[in-house]
């Protein structure tokens, strides 16, 4: 073995560091706790530290692996690499890195002190990184470190990867700071946690000057539907829909279809038929009423589909089309498949290619028998790839009926040119993919 030790001392006089992690690691990494006696174990260490100060971004990862062989040894060089001002800012990260994992209340120290001390963004946010990954021993010292402002940005950071219930006290202790991204990030943080204490600080956000605060809020009431009705979250929510920030519009929307009441159904009706309305926001609130998965959502869509003369615009049309072939409840896909099928003979939807293969791909997801028939009609539609997203529905259905059907009508004389030649595409289409 003292042989491989002196190839990994040789290599890294060479430079040749992949060389020496590849000995490390057959040294090291052989669970043969006699390797480190006697003075090997310095030797040892030495040669990986080399390795984690020259070495290339690879051979850094793989020398990393060995470090936990050393155990406390490795915290104090690891610590003076982290502290080296004169370090590349990889080795340093890796240090910390290393040191993370460590757990020991060295390490904890020394990751905290250089985070005071540094006035380098990239290597401060290392250390939060490398904080975090100690998981609940480290949440005492990044709360201390919430105090300052210098460090309270990464402490924070940290503490909200956390995911801990002992985070929650110093968490609420900057809902209030002066920095919105402070409050933001603290909201999103604590949305994690079902405590007492967090629903009236989430209220309290959706009146935030800021808007990113706002959202962080709405995102956090979003999920508490525990709390629908103590907390009347569909009028706090409803009354977001018509904030001043699109994006604070848009998430309540979406926040409002994940709370699964069909009380919010009248407020998100209002803003999608509003005339002033943005696209983006009208296409959210049709996702929204999609997520309730109720029979009044569903039948809300279905009125706004059968206006012959619709205001809205072609992309908030392919949103609802869109949403009804996303349907997931049972008893309600074949209703929705039917509101589809009529949808083919609204006049704007005859007059664009567009949503009429929209119409053809959504139904092919529904998967309802009932619908091969009007489908195998639409081929006779002038436009090749709107027969061809119809081929692709048929298939997805009920490919041997289908097929069966499309034989059968082919002899039909009675049929229209532009029908028969799309029954012809589809059977030339499918001869080949057929299950038999």
């Amino acid at each position: 073995m003292s042989d491989l030790i002196s190839q990994a001392q040789a290599a890294a006089d060479c430079g040749n560091w992949a060389r020496v992690t590849d000995l490390l690691q057959h040294i090291l990494l052989s669970d043969d706790a006699l390797l480190l006696e006697g003075g090997n174990g310095e030797v040892l260490l030495h040669l990986a530290l080399q390795v984690l100060r020259a070495g290339d971004f690879h051979e850094q990862w793989e020398v990393a692996k060995v470090f936990s062989s050393f155990g406390v040894a490795a915290i104090a060089p690891l610590i003076a690499l982290l502290q080296d001002e004169e370090a590349d800012l990889e080795a340093q990260w890796f240090a910390a890195r290393i040191l993370g994992d460590s757990n020991h209340p060295t390490a904890i120290r020394a990751l905290v002190e250089q985070l005071k001390a540094s006035d380098d963004e990239d290597l401060s946010q290392m250390l939060a990184e490398a904080l975090a990954n100690l998981g609940t021993p480290a949440i005492a010292a990044l709360a201390e470190l919430l105090a300052a402002a210098e460090t309270r940005l990464f402490a924070l950071q940290a503490l909200a990867q956390i995911r801990h219930p002992e985070t929650i006290p110093p968490l609420l202790s900057v809902v209030h700071d002066p920095q919105p991204t402070i409050r933001a990030i603290a909201i999103e943080a604590l949305s994690s946690f079902r405590d007492p204490r967090t629903p009236d600080v989430f209220i309290q956000a959706l009146t935030d000057p800021a808007a990113a605060v706002r959202k962080a809020a709405i995102a956090a009431l979003s999920v508490r539907t525990d709390l629908r009705e103590a907390l009347e979250l569909v009028t706090q929510l409803a009354n977001c829909l018509w904030d001043v920030d699109l994006s604070v519009c848009q998430q309540a929307a979406l926040a409002l279809g994940r709370l699964g009441s069909d009380a919010a159904i009248p407020p998100l009706v209002r803003i999608l038929t509003s005339a002033n309305t943005p696209i983006p926001l009208q296409q959210d609130t049709v996702r929204a009423l999609s997520w309730l998965g109720t029979s009044n959502a569903l039948e809300t869509l279905k009125q706004w589909l059968f206006a012959e003369a619709t205001p809205y615009p072609r992309e908030v049309q392919s949103e609802v089309i869109a949403a009804l072939g996303r349907w997931s409840q049972p008893e309600l896909q074949l209703i929705a498949a039917e509101a589809l099928v009529h949808t083919l003979t609204v006049p704007s939807v005859v007059n664009d290619t567009a949503l009429r293969q929209a119409i053809a791909t959504a139904l092919g997801t529904l998967k309802q028998p009932s619908t091969l028939e009007p489908l195998i009609q639409l081929l006779a539609d002038d436009d090749a790839g709107v027969r061809l997203h119809v081929i692709a529905a048929l298939k997805s259905i009920d490919p041997k009926t289908a097929y069966a059907r499309l034989e059968e009508m082919q002899t039909n004389q009675e049929l229209s040119d532009n029908l028969r030649a799309g029954i012809a595409v589809a059977l030339s289409e499918w001869q080949t993919e057929l299950p038999r």
